[in-house]
């Protein structure tokens, strides 16, 4: 089954960065000139998780899980390459890749600004955020490079299945590297409550309303209604951690600068090797296009939600995964300018070869009664066979 194909970014995942950096000027404020805030929604609290976040996260991300369709993973043998391409750049060169970036800028490119400690918990958010492919805005790159959206669909849908399995161990072994321990069991907690979770009830929703409303209704109407609530639970989100968050900004904003380097970088260079790999394997536009979106973009909304979780919405950790929210929506719309203007490197569709041998003949010309027919000279209408 086919996502709608008239999706297109909507106002409020447009211009996102301004939304994030306003709800960041909010935050601090809050912090700064209302303390009593943070400190009561501190206090909510159960099994190491703040209430009010995994709340409004849970709002960001089951309607997320609503598009996606599992039986659309039968068509995964229609382009079986792009797919391999796409979740190999996925769960083997992304989190290495942005392991190493982090890495490198964090603890020796950057040395003298960041403290060795900070490096780590730089390092470590920077994993979270690299581990996951996104399976939201994926959806509208996708559709804004003209994309397949089964191959989009059936890659996302393979994602979310491979991050209930590959999350937990990915994470726990980069992390082991720079000897940051973190318990398997709060891992696998955090995956449950913020990936099983949304992703059973939105499958649940889906099949019940196709089953009433049908297919169309469903992808037409009744999943749009969920776009802008699912804005304003990760606008809420920031405008939280930013009130824990606003100290350490205020404190020294290079930092921000300087943990925005490697996460773009890793977006740029993983969208750049997917797209390439795909055009030398000689596959089609519209399949490479999608592969390497999905290739580079981030599950923020998991990677907070992890992070909130495991190191508290006050850690280093945290910081770093926001950050991705602020970087990722320019990158990823330049990424697609790039995709768009580079069309001309992969094969030509059949349906537009036929299209541009399309020959139209000039109409005939309405003889009026009584006119005289006219004299038509003879026309070479020979067809060349070899075309």
């Amino acid at each position: 089954m086919e996502q709608s194909n008239k999706q297109s970014i909507g106002f409020f995942e447009k211009y996102l960065s301004i939304w994030v950096l306003l709800c960041m000027a909010v935050g601090i404020l809050v912090g700064k000139y209302l303390p009593a805030i943070p400190e009561a929604l501190g206090k909510v609290q159960y099994y190491g998780q703040n209430i009010p976040i995994a709340i409004l996260i849970w709002i960001m991300i089951y309607p997320m899980m609503m598009k996606i369709d599992f039986q659309s993973i039968k068509n995964v043998r229609k382009n079986p390459l792009g797919l391999v391409i796409s979740t190999g750049s996925s769960w083997l060169i992304k989190p290495l890749l942005m392991f190493g970036l982090a890495s490198l800028f964090f603890f020796v490119i950057f040395k003298a600004f960041i403290p060795t400690e900070l490096a780590r918990d730089y390092v470590t958010g920077a994993v979270l955020l690299g581990v996951a492919p996104c399976t939201a805005m994926v959806f509208v790159w996708s559709n804004l490079t003209k994309g397949d959206p089964a191959h989009t669909l059936v890659q996302v849908s393979v994602n979310d299945l491979l991050i209930i399995f590959l999350f937990v161990p990915w994470v726990t072994f980069l992390l082991g590297i720079n000897k940051v321990q973190i318990p398997w069991d709060t891992l696998i907690f955090s995956i449950f409550l913020f990936v099983v979770i949304p992703l059973t009830a939105g499958v649940i929703t889906r099949a019940v309303m196709i089953k009433k409303k049908g297919l169309e209704f469903f992808n037409e109407k009744f999943v749009n209604k969920f776009d802008s609530i699912t804005t304003i639970g990760l606008l809420l989100t920031l405008v939280i951690i930013f009130t824990y968050q606003g100290g350490v900004i205020l404190q020294d904003p290079f930092y921000v600068l300087l943990i925005a380097v490697p996460l773009v970088l890793q977006n740029v260079i993983s969208a750049t090797a997917s797209y390439q790999i795909c055009r030398m394997a000689k596959l089609p536009h519209n399949i490479a296009a999608p592969a390497s979106i999905i290739a580079a973009s981030d599950f923020f909304e998991l990677s907070v939600a992890v992070a909130i979780m495991l190191f508290g919405p006050t850690s280093p950790v945290v910081l770093v995964c926001t950050v991705g929210v602020l970087t990722e929506v320019p990158v990823m719309l330049l990424l697609v300018r790039y995709i768009n203007n580079t069309k001309h490197w992969f094969p030509t569709q059949p349906e537009e070869v036929a299209h541009s041998h399309v020959i139209e003949l000039p109409r005939p010309a309405v003889l009026q009664l009584g006119q005289p027919v006219p004299v038509v000279d003879e026309v070479d209408l020979h067809v060349n066979r070899s075309e």
